[in-house]
């Protein structure tokens, strides 16, 4: 029961993480910082969090 607690926890945190990171990227994005080394690292943590998802799916961890 631990390593599902652990998984669901990770998940909440993942999922709160994306969030966050999304809400900034749209503040830079409105004050028109794209190119900043900020907006660049929250975009590539998109793309491993997108990955990451689709991994969970695949496996039928999450819907």
């Amino acid at each position: 029961m631990e390593r599902l607690e652990a998984f669901e926890a990770m998940l909440a945190d993942l999922t709160r993480q994306a969030a966050y990171e999304k809400e900034q990227m749209e503040k830079l994005k409105a004050a028109g910082k794209e190119k900043s080394a900020t907006y660049r690292q929250y975009l590539g943590n998109r793309l491993i969090y997108s990955q990451m998802m689709e991994w969970y799916r695949r496996y039928g961890l999450v819907e």
